[in-house]
């Protein structure tokens, strides 16, 4: 598969083949994507809301007033969930939403991700994140020149500490390491930059690595 490779600067570019990608036919791997981002998603979820019944809100062991004689509607408690400031009925609780996936369907859905991206024109290799680029608005305008629009992944193997202060605060920009790098991370930025160092470690895992 043909990508195009930035110079550090970004002002160059060129044609390269990388036969290692792997290639797709059809819509296999397309399942394997949607449940593993699925996954991701849910497994980022704290689970910790939490709202009270009307036994855990303090107060309202005593009847508000006699059951008969007043002319207003019978009452046992001012924490019943009919009541301002009483209990919530149904309401949500702590809970783990973590999904299980295999590594095999992790596998796929990684490579069909990095093929998709790859094939869309998506996705371009950048020789190495220029160390002269030290300042933000130098970083900036490498950034524009490969991608001028949307959100972009820079991803590294690792990131020079110049080159990740020198980005972080672009607002559209953002970044993440090889090892570290996702499908949910492939599938949704606008632009993905990589370095060649980073895509020789990201090769290295869709043939035969763990993700």
């Amino acid at each position: 598969m043909k990508l195009t490779v930035f110079s550090s600067d970004g002002k160059t570019s060129s044609e390269k083949d990388f036969a290692s990608i792997p290639t797709f036919e059809g819509d296999k791997g397309l399942q394997a994507v949607k449940e593993v981002i699925v996954a991701i998603n849910a497994n980022n979820r704290q689970g910790t809301h939490s709202t009270k019944t009307r036994g855990e809100v303090r107060g309202g062991g005593k009847k508000p007033w006699r059951q008969k004689g007043t002319g207003r509607a019978r009452a046992g408690s001012i924490r019943s969930p009919l009541w301002v400031g009483g209990g919530v009925v149904f309401g949500p609780k702590p809970r783990d939403y973590s999904k299980k996936i295999n590594d095999k369907v992790k596998q796929l859905a990684f490579s069909r991700a990095l093929f998709d991206r790859a094939s869309a024109g998506e996705l371009a290799v950048i020789d190495s994140f220029d160390s002269k680029a030290t300042k933000t608005k130098a970083m900036d305008a490498v950034v524009e020149r490969i991608a001028p629009k949307g959100r972009v992944l820079l991803v590294d193997a690792p990131f020079a500490v110049a080159t990740a202060l020198a980005s972080r605060n672009i607002e559209r920009v953002y970044l993440q390491e090889a090892a570290k790098l996702n499908t949910l991370d492939l599938a949704q930025y606008a632009k993905i930059i990589v370095s060649t160092k980073a895509l020789d470690a990201i090769i290295a895992r869709v043939n035969g690595g763990k993700n």
